[in-house]
């Protein structure tokens, strides 16, 4: 058997425990709900920290033998996407398919599995209705006087399991005083939240016809919805951002558990915040960044997921644009050993398909990396333990059976963190290839003085040097 532990562990946000992450006894599918982008402008790296760590659930407990069913929502219809349609005068489908589509492109280039469904709001207005119909005949929501109707917190018993609210003493308040109509608010008071929101002159032609007049669903709602179109009542697991966890989480679970009778999960699972130069990612400090913005500053989108992968989803990543330079070097270290192993086993590394074939499969030197992966997601202890196997490897003399062995074993652990180590083909000039060529002579002849000094002349023409076990492979900066 591959691996005594079969199934990954993680922390349950819910609970404070960690819990196994297996399917349900008769269920085909391990279905998991991510709370998706809102389509108004391009993510940030902030965004896609949390995507790429859910993409890396997914690929290890798919690779644990596993199949699962990953939807992650689009929010096309809220404050922002209204507002900012509204000053460009473009229609609301149109702005946030341009959006959308841009989402989709980064993701691709960041090397995450598409999504089973990817179901948008504006397709679901009819069951957001629906909900809200439920909740008001079981007494959970009231209309108010202009038309929007609200979500009646106090009738929900468990308002603030999730967030830990209700353990912070705070007064939860009265339908009739205390009422919040935004998508979002920061205030950590448990006031009754927006349900349906009665169409206002801002909006535009933005509007649904409802039973309570023409409007619009509020953002909490939609991931209900969407979850009980798409899943049914109780998802295996839920995920998001930990800015979500309070409101928009805490309201999710209050409308659905109140219109179903049921969990809206088993699991809960948030990937903590990402701070750029130690704080908090700002345009006015110039340290907001998107992926094109990085690669406006020649960074590769796969150095961008291995630094948002690097660090453990439950601890807070300081993001440095210098983190982008030691990935290219770790990355161009893994390529090498990659291609070194493939030499050795006479096969070529395997894809994600290929190692989803590999469930019996020993991954020998590698396997406590898969071990770490296994526990609570743990990438940068699985990273670490992946570089230990390499140097193992390296000090042994090994038949083409145990580098096949190893080969599956790190084709195993690259694909579950989603890396590429495909070669990026650079020309190297003919005057830093001379150069290096020079350099390798001078340090083999013990000069360390010229070998030092080639090694700037290749710096200053834009290239890096970096010796691996009897070779040198050049790396553009």
């Amino acid at each position: 058997m591959r691996a005594k532990q079969r199934n990954l562990t993680l922390f349950d946000s819910l609970s404070r425990e960690q819990k196994e992450v297996c399917l349900q006894p008769g269920a085909e599918k391990f279905s998991f709900y991510c709370c998706g982008p809102t389509v108004y402008g391009p993510a940030h790296i902030g965004n896609f920290r949390t995507f790429v760590a859910q993409d890396i659930f997914r690929r290890v407990v798919e690779l644990s033998g596993v199949p699962t069913f990953h939807v992650r929502n689009i929010t096309d219809v809220d404050d922002k996407t209204i507002r900012d349609s509204q000053k460009q005068g473009a229609s609301l489908v149109d702005f946030t398919t341009h959006w959308n589509s841009i989402f989709q492109a980064d993701s691709e280039a960041l090397s995450c599995l598409t999504p089973h469904s990817q179901p948008s709001a504006i397709e679901h207005i009819p069951q957001q209705i629906e909900l809200i119909e439920t909740l008001i005949s079981k007494g959970f929501a009231y209309p108010s006087e202009d038309g929007s109707v609200y979500f009646k917190v106090e009738a929900f018993e468990d308002y603030g399991a999730l967030s830990r609210l209700k353990d912070r003493e705070l007064e939860v308040g009265k339908t009739a005083n205390a009422r919040s109509n935004a998508d979002e608010y920061e205030k950590e008071g448990a006031t009754d939240f927006v349900l349906w929101k009665a169409r206002k002159p801002e909006d535009g032609e933005n509007f649904w016809t409802s039973p309570w007049g023409e409007g619009r669903p509020g953002w909490h709602l939609e991931c209900s919805a969407m979850i009980r179109e798409v899943i049914g009542e109780t998802v295996d697991l839920h995920g998001g951002g930990v800015d979500l966890m309070f409101p928009h989480h805490e309201n999710e679970m209050a409308q659905s558990e109140c219109a179903c009778g049921q969990p809206l999960a088993r699991h809960w699972f948030h990937v903590t915040h990402l701070l750029v130069d130690g704080g908090k990612m700002s345009k006015s400090l110039g340290n907001f960044y998107t992926l094109s913005d990085l690669e406006k500053l020649g960074h590769e989108a796969k150095e961008v997921r291995y630094v948002l992968a690097s660090g453990h989803y439950r601890k807070p990543l300081n993001f440095l644009l210098s983190s982008l330079g030691d990935a290219k070097i770790a990355l161009e270290k893994l390529r090498v050993f990659g291609e070194e192993l493939a030499e050795k086993a006479n096969a070529p590394l395997l894809s994600y398909e290929e190692c989803l074939a590999q469930t019996e499969a020993d991954l020998g030197l590698f396997q406590p990396a898969w071990n770490s992966l296994l526990n609570d997601l743990n990438v940068p202890e699985a990273l670490g333990k992946v570089f230990t196997g390499i140097k193992e490897f390296r000090s042994t003399e090994c038949d083409p059976e145990a580098a096949k062995m190893a080969l599956i074993g790190f084709s195993y652990v690259a694909q579950a963190l989603g890396l590429d180590l495909t070669p990026v083909k650079v020309e190297v000039p003919k005057e830093v290839e001379d150069l290096a060529a020079q350099r390798w002579e001078a340090k083999m002849n013990k000069d360390w003085a010229a070998c030092d000094a080639f090694r700037d002349q290749i710096q200053a023409l834009g290239f890096t040097v970096k010796d691996e076990k009897g070779a040198y492979t050049l790396i553009k900066n």
